[in-house]
């Protein structure tokens, strides 16, 4: 059964950090303002241990054991690098949630290594991975990914990895970036086969979306979608996807005030306090909160914050 909002009265939020471990990409998106392709760019970089490591003491300091590890496509980072990454950071902050690596990140994986998503996912959860993040969705419909993200998984690698995964037991979020060059039947498309894979598995935890975020950096054009626009697709989401039980606003590209009223359009969470955030804000949206930042939002909004875990359990 689908938790209502109203019945407990609560909004939940965690303490996470979003480490992006590198911005090396080949497959060049074109709604992307984050990437440097590969081969030296004067801008590319892959943290180091240390860097790492002074990400991760904020987050404690800060009260938060979930980080949020992402990054580009590197073509020269192995499967051997991410398992000692993981381990490495298991190791030095006991207790950590890795929440990491979205399906396009273990495709590319798949295919550098020639393994099977079982067997990367496996091997990464033997490491330390705890659960999958939903990026990369896009819109779950080829026409658009040729168009806006050709060399990027598609639709079925998409699907196929977060169904390898709940097979596994490892759990993960969905997303959906819309406001570009998808029509509105495409939206529902995309929300169709998370429904559908949600009933096959139910390893989906919570629901994301967002409006396309462009400054002018990247090559994709498209009209900016606007806040009305936006609540109408979270209450959308929330009707259609009636077998997840957590949709999250996305304050971090709408602001305070539309997450406020996202939490009455259907969300009845916040996300995270998101202590770094560095792809959307590529694209020119960079909205910030602290933890009491979130609780006057939830309050504003008639609900009283409650923070949780990853598995939405209360903290």
């Amino acid at each position: 059964m689908l938790r209502a909002v109203s019945e407990e009265g609560w909004a939940t939020y965690c303490i996470d950090r979003n480490i992006n471990y590198t911005n090396v990409c080949d497959v060049y998106c074109t709604f992307c303002a984050f990437y440097r392709p590969p081969g030296g760019h004067p801008e590319s970089y892959v943290l180091t241990r240390e860097q790492i490591r002074e990400k991760l003491r904020g987050l404690y300091a800060a009260g938060g054991k979930q980080v949020l590890l992402q990054g580009g496509h590197h073509p020269d980072l192995r499967i051997g690098w991410y398992e000692d990454l993981f381990r490495w950071m298991k190791a030095e902050f006991p207790g950590l949630h890795l929440h990491a690596l979205s399906p396009p990140e273990i495709h590319h994986i798949s295919k550098l290594e020639d393994m099977p998503y079982e067997v990367v996912i496996a091997r990464l959860r033997e490491a330390g991975l705890d659960s999958i993040p939903g990026g990369g969705g896009e819109i779950l419909v080829d026409r658009v990914r040729r168009r806006i993200a050709r060399l990027k998984v598609d639709t079925g690698g998409w699907l196929a990895v977060m169904r390898a995964a709940h097979r596994l037991g490892v759990r993960s979020t969905a997303t959906m970036m819309f406001g570009h060059v998808e029509t509105p039947g495409e939206r529902i498309e995309h929300l169709d086969r998370l429904r559908r894979l949600q009933d096959e598995t139910g390893g989906f935890t919570a629901f994301i979306c967002w409006t396309f975020q462009n400054d002018g950096s990247a090559v994709l054009r498209a009209p900016a979608a606007g806040s009305s626009e936006y609540l109408r697709m979270l209450a959308i989401s929330r009707l259609y996807l009636d077998n997840f039980d957590n949709v999250q606003s996305s304050w971090v590209t709408q602001g305070r005030k539309v997450g406020e009223l996202s939490l009455h359009y259907g969300a009845n969470d916040m996300g995270s306090t998101m202590l770094e955030e560095n792809v959307v804000s590529a694209a020119g949206t960079i909205h910030r909160m602290n933890e009491p930042d979130l609780h006057r939002m939830a309050r504003a909004a008639g609900f009283e914050p409650r923070r949780r875990n990853f598995f939405y359990e209360i903290i």
